[in-house]
């Protein structure tokens, strides 16, 4: 056998690209964005089909695949593996004791590649599925499903294709018998014997996402608020340091893990960034985070779910052994499909038949009676129909799927044991969650009452303008449905240093106090700080200036071409620099003076160049949206403004 199957195979895919409208190819395209970007952007049907088909790809993909797809898929793999085999045997095993080259070739011998056509109906046969049935309509409709992403393709006969290295990705895993059906997860077992009768939740699942969605909405916003205020530094090997997630969460109100969560969900969605400094690493918020403080708040906890179930981590989750930290480079390929399987694994889970989740530290639950299996082990069970390859096939899985649903009830996307509606719109489609979230949270309110405790109170959720005048003259003093803020002395002193005038603070919280007026003893104490405010004065210098000899001084001061070091008089023997010592130095010596570099400790420093090194910027990677690009490799048109703007969302 030679290459020539394998490249009529990419033919046969090439066609089936070709027969798509550009619309049907963008769609191929935005599914498969995650692991097409990782290669260039291709030029033409042929470079896509091969991206599609290749290992890399191949090897993400997969793990996206449901039971019946994969089991399509590897019935096919290993029906055409035979027969491209039987046909064209490859080399002999090599006998003991051979070369390592002998070992290769035969281990790389085309007789281990899927480079023969199959007939539907043997693939039908070899998973069970040839009458017809259930189980054949679920066979035929993974087929169709496999052919629409791509990872196999008609030929012209009316046989099936698929990628030649699929045996290699897939001949390791046993995959079962072939279901039809995703099985239901356990109910939980109460009717064992000193077990309390069931009994229905307290509170709905939209009550518990509504509840979740708004303590996640105000914690967000205090997080992004510490670090716009103190930006986070990193560790020089990466990641943030314990010390600076201890001081983030007690800023935020929240709890380490999800403190670490939020932050990785925040740099996914671009509301924070890594900067380099001369000191090292920061983190904080972009120019995106200026526009997300103006949305409403489901439209500010759009992103961040979004970016969740596209997450290849799983935050709250620290391995043995490793430390936990935030902000570094996810490298777990499993994280989104084992999220996709949780989620729809709930989803079939009724209100009255869902289970607790699982305490954390996790501990796997005690095994019942053989034959029998725990609520957990049914959960699991479920989600592997939904990701056979992402959940029980991988280390540590129990614990990560606790790990992961104990994050999806922080977001609000599970309670009481199934899916609430915000979840199932997640699970369906995680760029279009802001009409569920616009549903879920209350619109942000614009007036305060303000009380004559010297507290101003917000029933639920504040402006962002009204917030920041706020923090700026008070303490924010207590959370949840209402916000309490406390004016003190100090507080108001705050407001003062940060350029507000007596009168015009009192006016901007008249302005949006729900009575239109303010307590007296309010507008005592903004009056009382500002009388006291000011009279002493603390003036910035970069540098000063010191010599014994006072008519040098006095001459310095007065010289004109020093006019731009700002120089002033502060004692008869020192001036002060409005430049930094590097420049100051330089215009006294321009001047025709021979300064002296001075240390904080008064001995004589020798100045030294500095030598600067920095690296080459890389250049940008060039985008394309997934509708013009379609149109280029179908050789159409390129599609209007409008047009190409609606495709890439």
């Amino acid at each position: 056998m030679t290459n020539l199957d394998a490249v009529e195979g990419l033919d046969a895919v090439t066609r089936s690209l070709a027969r798509r409208t550009p619309e049907q190819l963008a769609a191929l395209l935005t599914r498969h964005a995650e692991p097409l970007a990782r290669r260039p952007a291709p030029t033409e049907l042929r470079g896509l089909a091969q991206a599609l088909w290749s290992y890399e790809t191949l090897h993400h993909l997969v793990l996206h695949l449901d039971h019946p797809r994969l089991q399509v898929l590897a019935a096919t793999a290993r029906i055409s593996q035979e027969r491209a085999g039987r046909d064209a045997p490859g080399p002999a095993a090599p006998a003991p004791g051979a070369d390592y080259q002998s070992l290769m070739a035969h281990r790389l011998s085309f007789a281990h590649l899927a480079t023969e056509p199959v007939p539907p109906e043997d693939v039908y046969a070899a998973l069970g599925a040839a009458a017809p049935g259930p189980a054949r309509t679920a066979a035929e409709s993974a087929l169709r499903r496999l052919c629409d992403d791509g990872l196999a393709a008609p030929a012209e006969d009316g046989t099936i294709v698929v990628p030649p290295r699929a045996p290699q990705l897939l001949a390791a895993h046993d995959l079962g018998p072939f279901l039809a059906h995703a099985p239901q997860p356990a109910p939980d077992d109460t009717t064992a014997p000193g077990a309390s009768a069931a009994t229905v939740p307290p509170t709905s699942p939209h009550d518990e996402s509504r509840a979740a969605a708004a303590t996640l909405a105000a914690t967000v916003d205090r997080l992004l608020a510490a670090l716009a205020t103190q930006p986070a530094a990193l560790r020089k090997s990466g990641g943030l340091a314990v010390r600076e997630i201890k001081r983030l969460a007690k800023a935020a109100g929240a709890t380490e893990p999800h403190t670490r969560l939020l932050l990785d969900l925040a740099l996914a969605a671009d509301l924070i960034a890594l900067t380099r400094s001369p000191s090292g690493i920061t983190a904080l918020p972009t120019g995106a985070y200026d526009d997300w403080l103006a949305r409403p708040p489901g439209a500010r906890l759009a992103p961040l779910l979004a970016a969740w179930s596209g997450l290849w981590d799983i935050p709250t989750h620290t391995p043995p052994g490793e430390t936990p930290t935030a902000l570094v480079r996810g490298h777990d390929r499993h994280a989104p499909a084992l999220r996709h399987a949780l989620l729809a694994a709930l989803a079939a889970v009724p209100l009255e038949g869902g289970s607790p989740l699982p305490p954390l530290p996790f501990t796997e639950p005690p095994r019942q009676e053989p034959g029998t299996r725990t609520p957990w082990e049914g959960l699991l069970g479920a989600a592997d129909w939904h990701r056979p390859l992402a959940v029980t096939r991988q280390p540590m899985a129990g614990e990560r799927a606790a790990h992961t649903l104990h994050e999806a009830a922080c977001l609000g996307l599970v309670a009481h044991g199934t899916l609430t509606p915000l979840g199932r719109a997640l699970l369906a489609d995680p760029r279009s969650l802001d009409e569920p979230l616009g549903d879920l949270l209350p619109p942000l309110l614009e007036q305060a009452h303000f009380q004559a405790d010297l507290t101003a109170v917000v029933p639920g959720r504040p402006t962002a303008a009204l917030q920041a005048l706020l923090t700026a003259a008070a303490d924010r003093e207590s959370e949840g449905h209402a916000v309490t803020w406390r004016f003190t002395p100090r507080s108001v002193r705050r407001a003062l240093d940060a350029g507000h005038r007596a009168e015009t603070l009192l006016d901007d919280l008249a302005r949006v106090s729900a009575t239109g007026t303010l307590p007296q003893p309010l507008d005592y104490l903004v009056r009382d700080a500002a009388r006291s405010h000011g009279r002493m004065r603390v003036l910035p210098a970069a540098c000063c200036i010191r010599s014994d000899d006072e008519a040098l001084v006095d001459e310095l001061a007065a010289h004109r071409d020093l006019r731009d070091l700002g120089l002033r008089v502060i004692a008869p023997t020192v001036l002060v620099s409005s430049r930094p010592p590097a420049a100051t130095l330089d215009a006294l010596r321009a001047a025709g003076y021979a300064p002296a570099l001075e240390s904080d400790t008064g001995t004589t420093t020798v100045e030294r160049l500095p030598a600067h090194r920095t690296k080459a910027p890389a250049p940008p990677r060039n985008s394309h949206a997934p509708l013009a690009l379609a149109h280029r490799l179908l050789g159409l048109p390129a599609p209007s403004q409008e047009v190409t703007a609606t495709g890439a969302t």
